[in-house]
């Protein structure tokens, strides 16, 4: 059985939505939502040539104070982007029986594949989008069965993406490494070292009649240790800053970090992972290219040991990220 996806559902929805999309009223951007204003969340210029010092400052006050910031000057060419998104957008556009050939096999454990129901969402609501998942680092953890066959340029196109975003993954680790009083290097040692996964998903928003009672995708942090995230030029990241759901402001070739669970728990609670949620345009077609920085699923995430004594005794338990996994996606209690 073909799950129903958004796509289809979108191009039969002209005026009104099925009631399983619409959210409650707590949640409804419509009405949650500041209107006219866009949070400014931190921009930060990471360029090789900037002091060492205040760079470090603006990382760790970032993700202790907002658990998100964008960075610009960070070396990834805008042309090794903009194919990435033509890429990912022209998968999409692809005729229906052809996305289906990379479905996520029914009952897999592994998120990987094309799909649109994540986790469990309670009262059988919806999200108003479709996405696909696969590995794009290391070689050892990719699968190329999820990797479209077409357009031809993917696979290319999307290695060229993950050997550019090496820079950028070192240097935030090495911030937030020396944030906590660490070595630049132990916090990414810590966190998996060269077996960290780089998980790929991209995030396909249709338009949608109602964008005042839908979401994309429903209010969460990110599982991760970090995501690096690149946005198409359509509004739809929200942030939850001081109690209100607030847009984020677009920046062309930013690049969107946010800060995930694994960092909050290794940091013993001094990063803070950001909630966050996507909202969805009635004209035009929204897409995102989050990666997410994960340990292999097997590998064992706590409060790291050298941050932890009498004053500060850890305040989240050490578990397989496999296991930390499996509770969030059930809303079972860690």
């Amino acid at each position: 059985m073909v799950l129903e996806r958004v796509q289809d559902v979108a191009s039969l929805s002209k005026e009104s939505i099925p009631e399983e999309y619409i959210r409650s009223e707590d949640e409804q951007p419509g009405s949650t939502t500041v209107q006219g204003e866009v949070l400014e969340v931190p921009t930060i210029d990471v360029r090789d040539d900037q002091d060492e010092e205040k760079l470090l400052q603006a990382i760790v006050e970032a993700s202790q104070h907002w658990g998100m910031f964008q960075v610009v000057n960070h070396e990834i060419p805008a042309e090794v982007i903009t194919e990435l998104q033509a890429v990912g957008k022209e998968f999409f556009e692809l005729p229906q029986e052809e996305k289906e050939v990379y479905a996520k096999p029914p009952g897999s454990q592994s998120v990987e594949g094309y799909g649109t129901m994540l986790q469990k969402e309670l009262g059988g609501k919806k999200g108003w989008v479709d996405h696909l998942f696969h590995k794009i680092w290391p070689p050892s953890a990719i699968n190329y069965h999820f990797w479209p066959k077409y357009p031809p340029s993917y696979r290319e196109t999307n290695e060229k993406y993950a050997k550019y975003l090496h820079g950028v993954v070192e240097k935030l680790f090495k911030s937030l490494s020396l944030g906590l009083g660490l070595e630049g290097h132990e916090l990414k040692e810590a966190a998996g070292g060269d077996e960290l996964v780089y998980l790929l998903k991209i995030n396909y928003y249709p338009p949608c009649p109602r964008p005042d009672l839908a979401l994309g995708v429903v209010a969460h942090t990110d599982m991760s240790f970090f995501t690096i995230l690149v946005p198409n030029e359509v509004q739809g990241l929200q942030a939850f800053k001081d109690g209100h759901w607030y847009d984020v402001k677009y920046i062309p070739n930013a690049l969107v970090i946010h800060i995930g669970d694994q960092i909050e728990i290794m940091s013993n609670g001094k990063y803070k992972s950001v909630l966050h949620r996507t909202t969805v345009d009635k004209e035009k077609t929204r897409i995102s290219w989050p990666v997410f920085l994960e340990p292999p699923s097997e590998f064992e995430v706590g409060p790291h040991p050298k941050l932890l004594n009498e004053d500060n005794p850890p305040k989240y338990k050490t578990k397989k990220y496999s296991d930390y996994v499996y509770c969030k996606l059930n809303k079972l209690p860690q």
